[in-house]
């Protein structure tokens, strides 16, 4: 009974698309297949002249809409995707993820029968990520500290015990229920980054909502950043939590950080690769000074901002940023 009341729920996919490649068909080939229904799947393309109508062609749910460079946000651009869908549930994530079997549509549906402790309903549910083959062996174990083999579902009652690690979630593949989705009012119109952990943070702190972990629902999806590219990441990251104090001030996230470093240490040695941990400890150094920097970003010349930002772009559209130049 509960299966066909689950079944009756439709699904829209979004996806923000920018120079789209192989493995962007391999993704929307894999939704096509998947066995539960998705009702469209929704590309917000960023450049017209980067979209060939021909190699997508076969799939036929499949909606395109064009944005400039200029006009693209990280929550802006989502929030435009989410208007134009119609669906019970709408799920977010990036070209560069791709289904790893026919079942993350449905393990990501299942979430949201799931509640908190205290009745709380889930209104996102996030996927888990898997390395892809070419994944450096320190990201493969990051990927598996950050997205565990065991389901959870979050709450408020958890920032205890978890930190920042509560509202973690990631918009590379994950589920929102779009009725709470525009009750909340969508993601941040306006930011350079983490729009998932904003919007996760305001559900869970200010209205007494979930976050689901679904592990069920699979996703391959890694990078193998250089140290300057994780510095740029985490200045983006701390850029994006110094915004929005609201959500992040007073909850820890540095002790994650170290955890992280320590756990990857140790599971480096105990599977002796103890000559990639000076490599680990070089990389954890970036990240952290990109992360203090960009909580510090006001003091900086616009100049260094430019440099250590991996979307300049959005500094550029800042009010008053331009004349600064």
């Amino acid at each position: 009974m509960e299966e066909k009341q689950t079944e009756k729920k439709t699904v829209d996919v979004i996806i923000p698309v920018y120079k789209p490649d192989d493995t962007l068909k391999r993704l929307l080939e894999r939704l096509a297949a998947q066995n539960y229904p998705i009702r469209r799947i929704i590309a917000v393309n960023t450049e017209r002249s980067y979209w060939k109508d021909h190699v997508y062609d076969h799939i036929e749910n499949l909606e395109v809409h064009h944005v400039t460079k200029e006009e693209f946000d990280h929550g802006g651009t989502r929030n435009q995707g989410a208007g134009y869908s119609k669906a019970d549930i709408m799920v977010f994530m990036t070209d560069d993820a791709v289904p790893a079997d026919k079942n993350l549509i449905g393990a990501l549906v299942n979430a949201f029968d799931q509640e908190g402790k205290n009745g709380e309903k889930v209104v996102m549910a996030y996927a888990r990520q898997l390395p892809n083959p070419d994944c450096g062996l320190a990201e493969q174990y990051t990927r598996s500290f950050n997205y565990p083999e065991n389901s959870r579902v979050k709450t408020r009652e958890d920032l205890q015990g978890l930190g920042i690690k509560t509202f973690f979630a990631s918009n590379v593949c994950c589920a929102y229920d779009r009725e709470a989705f525009l009750e909340a009012g969508g993601f941040t119109s306006r930011t350079i980054f983490n729009e998932d952990m904003i919007y996760a943070g305001n559900a869970i702190r200010y209205r007494g909502q979930a976050v689901a972990y679904a592990a069920e629902a699979k996703v391959y999806h890694s990078h193998n950043y250089g140290c300057m590219e994780q510095f740029r990441r985490n200045f983006d990251l701390a850029v994006s939590q110094a915004d929005h104090p609201e959500v992040f001030e007073g909850i820890r996230s540095e002790s994650e950080g170290i955890r992280l470093v320590k756990r990857t240490i140790a599971w480096l040695v105990s599977e002796n690769k103890i000559w990639l941990v000076p490599g680990v400890v070089v990389k954890s150094g970036f990240k952290y000074m990109g992360y203090l920097a960009g909580k510090r970003y006001r003091s900086l010349p616009t100049w260094l901002i430019l440099r250590f930002t991996m979307n300049q772009s959005y500094w550029k559209k800042e009010p008053g940023f331009e004349g600064k130049m």
